[in-house]
């Protein structure tokens, strides 16, 4: 089901991005999307709509629109004015390839190019539907979501807060499991879900979304660049806020195995059985 899933994304992002003029452009938005992945936002989208009886037809365009997103995040989260990375995916960053302002460009054009998918693509759910798919998008991509993350993630690495644990929450509640919840909850709404659903698998995203954070804090430091595709210890090296700067390893790993488990509970408790975030959370916690 899951490769199912990836090659439906994956043939609906290559119509979607179609290139025109100016083809510098749409060629630097193609080249991070359509950069081989995981595609889990996009999975989570698809695979709660499927939940909660909806289909999932009527969720690709929303869903292509969430990875276009997350491609803009790492777009800009390479760029040297960020993160400074050479390799994503084990590819050259975009910046590396096109050019640190078409890069730029490309990370801004996604974000509104992406909404626009939504709009054209999903006439048929009906105009209040499509708004608040349209504000669920707008709350996690913006001032309030994603950005904010990465704005509080660049100054605490400039300046240590007083209240790391706090700032660190704040951190990853935006910059990761922000757009877990933008998926899930999309995912949804498509399906018509009520609002004791909602709420669960909100709950489900947020705690998905710090345990796949720790995940990756943890890899950042015992991976290779040839598991992972990117340049590895740079968040150390930054002195950025991770889980494992102000926990270290194995604390950081007897959490994981925490939230890995209240992820399952909350499945368990709500009914909801998914084969698809079953794989996800055990692929997380090995």
């Amino acid at each position: 089901m899951m490769n199912k899933y990836i090659d439906i994304i994956n043939k609906n992002l290559d119509k979607y991005l179609e290139i025109v003029f100016p083809e510098k452009l749409f060629q630097s938005m193609r080249y991070t999307v359509l950069l081989p992945g995981k595609r889990l936002r996009p999975i989570m989208c698809l695979e709660t709509c499927r939940l909660f009886g909806g289909e999932i037809t009527n969720a690709i365009p929303t869903a292509c629109a969430i990875e276009m997103l997350h491609a803009q995040t790492l777009i800009h989260d390479d760029l040297p004015c960020m993160d400074n990375d050479n390799y994503r995916r084990g590819q050259l960053t975009n910046h590396k390839v096109f050019g640190e302002a078409t890069a730029v460009l490309a990370g801004d054009a996604l974000l509104t190019f992406a909404p626009q998918v939504i709009t054209k693509y999903s006439k048929n759910l009906g105009s209040e539907k499509i708004i608040r798919l349209l504000e669920e998008y707008f709350k996690y991509a913006g001032a309030y979501g994603v950005i904010a993350g990465q704005v509080v993630d660049i100054e605490s690495e400039k300046t240590p807060p007083e209240n790391p644990q706090e700032v660190l929450k704040y951190i990853h509640t935006h910059k990761t499991a922000d757009l877990f919840k933008l998926s899930m909850r999309t995912g949804a709404i498509i399906a018509d879900a009520n609002e004791k659903q909602l709420n669960c698998i909100t709950e489900f995203a947020q705690k998905l979304g710090f345990a796949f954070q720790i995940a990756d804090d943890i890899l950042d430091e015992t991976s290779t660049f040839e598991e992972l595709g990117k340049t590895l210890g740079k968040d150390k090296e930054a002195g950025k806020l991770t889980y494992t700067s102000l926990y270290n390893i194995e604390e950081s790993k007897l959490y994981l195995n925490d939230l890995i488990n209240e992820c399952m509970c909350i499945l368990k408790n709500s009914n909801i059985k998914s084969e698809i975030f079953e794989q996800i959370l055990t692929k997380i916690k090995k």
